[in-house]
């Protein structure tokens, strides 16, 4: 049956939206993203994990093969604990690689796939109202000027200002006790490349990656006990953070020698880090949430963008085959609430993990290898979530 819905708004350029206004495309709806920033998001942001399923749902967009290029492949990853022994961490078989990719490059790939299949994007459009009507919804922004479209979509990441809108009651994302910082450091490891390490150090979790070239790319959790903005971080010079990382990392191996061999200019900030807990309304009228804006887990996950990518996906297939859009948001949601939130529900669970008190430091090291050999079910753990795919053809 035809959709009723011919136009849509989407707010926000980052990874959600522009993979909304693709499928949007391709199911029919002509979509325009709007972004705050004055250009492009390229440049934004640090390295990205992408899962299978989430490289699988890129493949109906058909951009796969384009992040595929613009990647690394890790096809292992360990674990060390202190100076102690390496640990392979049990992989599922048959499903690929994770892909990690600069944000700017996944950026980049999204924008030119949703403008080759129709999408547009305007640039210097800050969302600060929303106008509801009954056949319509009006988008208003700061600089004066207004969008009108059938139905909004709110991809504008875990700040959203559609979310409020939406709900005045819901209560935000809630802080992690971490911030993000990485680099690539001159010092080459003995390990191959497309192995990931994670490392529990004596004071912190950090983890690191050699890359082709000899190099080693590296990121770390940082605990503190406030939640600084990136603008907050940045006031802040890369010099001063370095010598905070090597007060929390510089008695480890090899977490010294990568910050000894990285310059401090190359430091990559991404601020406090954060997760959604659970949203109770994800849409009202013919507004609706997606992506990190409804359901942002911690990075524990590794599944932060496939899960946008997915649901984007998902909200523009329901789109395409329900013709009143509540109906469908409805659909969407039913499809999405689940999964989503029992894959933030385990990732949640290992962010005390990776900030561990005294106690857990004294005996991370004794229990995590018997945990890795008795209950790290990789089919079990892992199969649901990697091995999702969507039957984008399938009418909903």
């Amino acid at each position: 049956m035809p959709t009723h819905v011919r136009t849509a708004a989407v707010i926000g350029g980052g990874i959600a939206g522009p993979v909304s206004a693709a499928a949007l495309a391709m199911a029919g709806i002509q979509a325009t993203v709007y972004e705050a920033y004055p250009v492009s998001a390229d440049g934004i942001g640090g390295t990205l994990a992408l899962a299978p399923n989430g490289f699988a749902a890129l493949d109906i967009i058909g951009a796969a093969d384009a992040v595929a290029a613009a990647g690394e492949p890790v096809h292992r990853m360990d674990m060390t604990i202190g100076n102690r022994k390496r640990i392979t961490i049990p992989s599922l078989a048959g499903v690929g690689p994770l892909w990690l990719l600069h944000r700017t490059d996944l950026y980049r790939v999204l924008h030119d796939r949703a403008e080759a299949l129709g999408a547009r994007f305007a640039y210097g459009k800050r969302l600060t109202g929303v106008r509801e009507g009954d056949a319509s919804v009006t988008a208003v922004f700061a600089d004066g000027t207004e969008a009108v479209a059938d139905v909004l979509i709110g991809a504008d990441g875990v700040h959203s200002t559609v979310r409020p809108i939406i709900d005045p009651a819901n209560r935000g994302p809630e802080y992690t006790g971490m911030l993000g910082f990485e680099s690539v450091a001159d010092h080459a490891l003995p390990l191959e490349a497309g192995i990931m390490t994670f490392a529990f150090g004596k004071r912190g979790y950090y983890l690191y990656g050699a890359l082709q070239d000899g190099r080693t790319r590296w990121g770390v959790n940082l605990p503190s006990s406030k939640p600084l903005s990136f603008k907050e971080v940045r006031e802040t010079s890369n010099e001063t953070w370095m010598d905070r990382l090597h007060e929390v990392y510089g008695d480890d191996s090899p977490g010294a020698d990568l910050l000894r061999t990285t310059p401090a200019e190359t430091l990559q900030a991404s601020g406090a880090l954060h997760i959604m807990p659970p949203v109770p309304t994800w849409h009202r009228g013919r507004m609706v949430l997606v992506g990190d804006a409804v359901h942002a887990p911690s990075n524990s996950s590794g599944q932060g963008a496939s899960l946008a990518i997915e649901s984007a996906i998902e909200l523009a297939r329901c789109l395409r085959d329900i013709a009143d859009p509540e109906a469908a948001f409805t659909a969407y949601e039913g499809l999405r609430r689940g999964r989503v939130e029992r894959i933030a529900a385990m990732a949640a669970r290992s962010n005390a993990v990776k900030a561990p008190g005294p106690v857990m430091q004294a005996v991370l090291p004794l229990i995590m290898p018997l945990f890795v050999k008795t209950v790290m079910n990789p089919e079990k753990n892992l199969g649901p979530v990697q091995r999702h795919r969507i039957d984008w053809p399938a009418t909903v």
